[in-house]
């Protein structure tokens, strides 16, 4: 049985998470502060940053669960036949993590890609998504679709790679908007048929 100071612990936690997600389905990712979030609430400050650290902290949490959805629903499905299904089965993520900055530079922050601060769902994901990218890929390479000349996994990488480089480029005032998955798929191509 839960003890009670451990009970209403979680429950804190729980009630910070659900105005935290109001807030950021009525406003953005962008707009949540930890001040709101707080207010909400009706707990200090200091039991916040007991629980998360700080606001990143807070959406890793939130992106994480997020993520871990979508790699549900993607690996409920059956697998892709050629590079185009792929840029369309990742049409969802893609668009959903395009909406807002912040939400692409905490999951690459968080992955442990890009440095020392990791989140173990958000790391989770990544291995999640080379990992279903290489079934993918293995099963495509057997039916003859795409070209056998190199290891799935290393394929996979490739694909995660040119996920990040085209929702960077998303990000960049300098190239032409289109959608991430649009843009993904003449990577896909290049880089998985002969």
């Amino acid at each position: 049985m839960t003890r009670a100071p451990q009970k209403r612990r979680l429950e804190t936690r729980a009630k910070l998470l659900t105005v935290a997600k109001t807030i950021v389905a009525t406003q953005g990712y962008s707009a949540l502060r930890v001040e709101d979030v707080v207010a909400h609430a009706g707990v200090a400050k200091g039991t916040f940053f007991s629980h998360f650290g700080d606001k990143d902290g807070l959406l890793a949490v939130i992106l994480g669960a997020r993520m871990t959805e979508f790699l549900d629903e993607m690996e409920a499905t059956p697998p892709p036949t050629h590079p185009e299904d792929i840029a369309i089965r990742l049409t969802p993520m893609l668009d959903f993590v395009a909406q807002d900055r912040v939400i692409f530079d905490l999951l690459l922050r968080y992955s442990g890609t890009t440095g020392a601060e990791v989140d173990a769902v958000i790391t989770e994901s990544f291995t999640r998504q080379i990992t279903m990218f290489a079934g993918w890929i293995a099963q495509m390479q057997a039916h003859g679709q795409i070209r056998a000349d190199r290891d799935p996994a290393l394929l996979a990488e490739g694909i995660q790679a040119f996920l990040n480089h085209v929702l960077a480029l998303g990000f960049c005032m300098e190239h032409e908007k289109q959608p991430p998955a649009q843009a993904l798929a003449p990577f896909l191509s290049c880089w998985l048929v002969r």
